[in-house]
């Protein structure tokens, strides 16, 4: 039986001239709090990894 892939989020900073990683969390609460303190120039990607099929 395959597992059900986990989604991760990942919150990112523009510190000129590129975008960091601040947090990666697998609780979309916990990104969108952290992205909401931090204020301005931040975003939130959502990644699920695809299964592989054999």
């Amino acid at each position: 039986m395959p597992e059900k892939p986990v989604t991760s989020y990942i919150v990112s900073v523009f510190e000129k001239p590129t975008w960091r990683t601040v947090l990666t969390t697998k609780d979309k609460a916990e990104a969108l709090a952290m992205a909401k303190e931090i204020g301005d120039k931040v975003r939130v990607e959502e990644i699920t990894p695809k299964l592989k099929k054999r």
